[in-house]
């Protein structure tokens, strides 16, 4: 059996400080959660937390990071659907939603360690609709008069509006508002 030496040691500790901290934060709340607790929940000290991580603001873009692969694990093939349901799932972990809202608040100051997550995090997110708006228009799901890019980002932009209405609201029915709204945009019959 092969030795995984200090390095992959270090990354399999990361990976369990993530999985801890996703688990607290959805659980408890962001601002219910402070670094102590998730260095308790994964046996370490605060210094030695965020010694994988280089500060506090690191490791919750790293959750952040985290939590974007899980959920696009989930999602599988991603469509609007999809896309609606993993909204739904995430009424199920507020503290994320917390999280999420306040890093993207923060990373509007460029310094922000989530400024550069935030960028890269709507290019993608932006980008990989776009082509699956693309591919529902030459399948005829989709007029080809709608912009997917245009599209791909006012849909975006409202489901994060929707997620922090939700956090002062929680009756706000995210999901159910977003199949509403891609209805309209897509121009088919609108859900009940």
């Amino acid at each position: 059996m092969a030795k995984r030496g200090p390095y992959g040691k270090g990354i399999e500790r990361r990976e369990q400080i993530l999985e801890a901290a996703l688990r607290t934060i959805a659980e408890r709340g962001f601002l219910a959660t402070s670094v102590a607790e998730l260095a308790e929940a994964v046996g370490l000290s605060q210094s030695g937390l965020l010694h994988y991580f280089g500060s506090k603001e690191e490791l919750f873009v790293a959750v952040l990071r985290k939590r974007d692969e899980i959920d696009m694990a989930a999602i599988g093939d991603p469509t609007p659907a999809g896309l609606i349901e993993m909204i739904r799932r995430n009424t199920q972990v507020p503290g994320l939603i917390e999280l999420f809202t306040h890093m993207q608040a923060a990373a509007a100051d460029p310094r922000h360690p989530a400024h550069e997550y935030m960028r890269q995090h709507y290019e993608r997110g932006t980008a990989g609709f776009a082509e699956l708006l693309r591919g529902l228009q030459r399948e005829g799901q989709l007029p080809q008069s709608v912009d997917p890019v245009v599209m791909a980002t006012a849909f975006m932009a409202l489901s994060d509006g929707l997620q922090s209405r939700w956090l002062i609201d929680p009756s706000t029915d995210m999901a159910f508002l977003l199949e509403q709204c891609w209805a309209r945009f897509a121009g088919t019959d609108v859900p009940d």
